[in-house]
């Protein structure tokens, strides 16, 4: 029979244990000493990757340091430390960077394999919180992790520990990120399938609006006539002026005919050639969307035309086109 407790009990004992993770969280701050400052040096400089061991909760937690190193710039993987005693050992090779995980520090199955890493002069980093323990007196770099208490009622199940080791490997991946100078696009490229990898892998062509969409009128067009183009291809606002070749010659926006309507006279007869900006701003179709964005957040404009390598007049991008990268860049 499960025993009944009242909700009040209840939310004191979940806001119990929150605050013994903060109070883990706090002293964090503790394990970013020499140590933590001599592990990012030694992993930045390595030529091999960072190889994550782990038992337990410890082993759920060094798989999640694992993949962050990994997508965040610094090759790395986690190997099961009973499967290291039997063949996986052979998967580390010359040059990688032992990252060992153990709040105890006296893991059997962590601590068997040692002597065979020290033989083949790995550097060994281990993150524990007990710094007489004979994994961290035969680590090379030991980061001490610190706490109070685990947040179970009994200081048994590993809660508070595997907190703060996970966010000091948080930390480490992060400063190593940083130390490497692993950029946006970099973390794009590393996440094609994530919504950020989607907005900086897309190129303007991806985006652009083409075709029937794509406003474009003639050197010899009228305003009347550019107009009408205008409002049947999208109602963007704006064309594109080409020459015989489909090459641009200006641009016209709605911008442009509210200034010349406050002159007060009949526009709708003069040539677009007269009006239209020569030169305008323009982008390329391959060009980054996320620099296109850049350039209409920088130069506040609406829209812009699209060029291809031959400068013909292939798209048209409008802002609403890129209002996801535009959001990005009012995040910075």
């Amino acid at each position: 029979m499960i025993p009944k407790y009242s909700p009040s009990a209840v939310k004191k004992l979940a806001l119990e244990v929150l605050d013994v993770e903060h109070k883990a969280l706090e002293l964090s701050r503790k394990s970013i000493g020499a140590e933590f400052l001599k592990a990012v040096d030694v992993i930045a400089k390595s030529k091999g990757r960072v190889v994550v061991l782990g038992i337990g909760k410890s082993g759920l937690i060094g798989r999640k340091i694992a993949a962050t190193l990994a997508s965040t710039g610094t090759p790395s993987f986690f190997v099961h430390p009973v499967e290291a005693l039997h063949g996986d050992l052979g998967m580390i090779t010359p040059g990688d960077v032992i990252l060992a995980l153990s709040f105890s520090g006296q893991t059997e199955e962590i601590n068997r394999i040692l002597p065979s890493l020290e033989r083949r002069k790995l550097t060994i980093i281990s993150m524990t919180g007990h710094k007489a323990s004979k994994l961290a007196l035969m680590s090379d770099i030991h980061i001490p992790i610190y706490i109070e208490r685990e947040a179970c009622p009994y200081n048994l199940a590993p809660t508070a520990s595997t907190t703060a080791t996970l966010a000091v490997g948080d930390a480490l991946a992060l400063c190593l990120m940083k130390v490497k100078h692993f950029e946006k696009r970099d973390f794009a490229s590393f996440h094609p399938g994530g919504s950020l990898g989607k907005l900086l892998t897309q190129q303007v062509k991806d985006l652009m609006r083409k075709g029937k969409n794509n406003p474009v009128v003639p050197l010899t067009a009228t305003v009347q006539d550019t107009l009408f183009v205008m409002t049947k291809t999208g109602g963007v606002g704006a064309t594109s002026v080409v020459d015989k070749k489909g090459k641009l010659a200006g641009y016209f926006t709605d911008g442009d005919l509210r200034r010349l309507l406050q002159q007060g006279e009949n526009v709708l007869s003069k040539k677009i050639t007269d009006v239209m900006t020569k030169n305008p701003h323009h982008l390329t179709d391959t060009l980054p969307a996320i620099e296109a964005a850049k350039m209409i957040h920088a130069t506040h404009v609406d829209n812009l035309p699209v060029l291809d390598k031959t400068g013909k007049v292939v798209g048209i991008i409008d802002e609403k086109d890129l209002i996801e990268f535009l959001a990005l860049l009012d995040k910075k």
